[in-house]
């Protein structure tokens, strides 16, 4: 149903150093140091997504394209709780899989390239479509684009993705070096990557931003990890 790939065990500098640019939840820039997972290839589709809603009866995401659903475009309108309700029904039927941490996605987005701005280096690449500048009409296929270091598609750009975590502006100062998972509460859930919607539809590595995890907004959507 979703393919995987294998990100090794590793250990990574999260966060923006002094000389890039950067917000202040960014900083300061330490390590972290991530066990081997396994990272979707790419993000949760408007296929997959539908199985789960036909299984379940779950509520359908914003502006859920119903009959007319294409097998290669990430969902989107949904909600943090919508994600985890999905990964509830996938273990239930012995699929174990969970939303990445924040360290996760961004060890897994830097694909082994220490201090890039982007996953696939410092400068938005040529295949990103209107060069990185939104808004666009809507999201593109999953399977478009050249993978990262670490066989990663599109992670980064298209849409924002949700994690597991708790938003902390603060928490990087308090961070745990080994499988930092984020405080143990909040108000905002963390989310990352670029959005379609946005001026520019590509994000930094380190870029950060955080939703109510009950909003469904329609460039939001993710990618799983087990």
């Amino acid at each position: 149903m979703v393919k995987f790939v294998r990100i090794p065990a590793g250990r990574f500098q999260m966060g923006s150093r002094a000389d890039q640019p950067a917000q202040d939840d960014e900083r300061p820039v330490h390590d972290a140091e991530i066990d081997a997972f396994d990272c979707a290839v790419g993000p949760v589709t408007e296929v997959q997504y539908a199985a789960f809603l036909s299984a379940t009866g779950h509520p359908p995401p914003r502006e859920w394209p119903g009959e007319v659903i294409v097998a290669d475009l990430p969902v989107t309108g949904v909600s943090w709780l919508d994600a985890q309700a999905f990964c509830r029904w996938r273990a239930n039927a012995g699929d174990p899989m969970r939303l990445p941490t924040e360290a996760e996605w961004e060890y897994a987005a830097r694909g082994g390239l220490a201090g890039a701005l982007y996953p696939w280096g410092d400068r938005i690449p040529a295949w990103i479509p209107e060069g990185g500048r939104g808004p666009l009409s809507g999201p593109w296929p999953v399977t478009l684009g050249e993978p990262n270091g670490f066989g990663v598609l599109g992670i980064g750009a298209n849409i924002h993705e949700w994690c597991a975590d708790w938003h902390s502006p603060d928490y990087y100062r308090e961070s745990p070096i080994r499988n930092p998972a984020g405080p143990s509460s909040g108000v905002r859930r963390a989310s990352r990557g670029g959005a379609w919607r946005h001026a520019v539809t590509v994000s930094r590595c380190a870029q950060r931003s955080k939703l109510d995890p009950s909003f469904r907004y329609t460039d939001y959507g993710f990618r799983v990890v087990r």
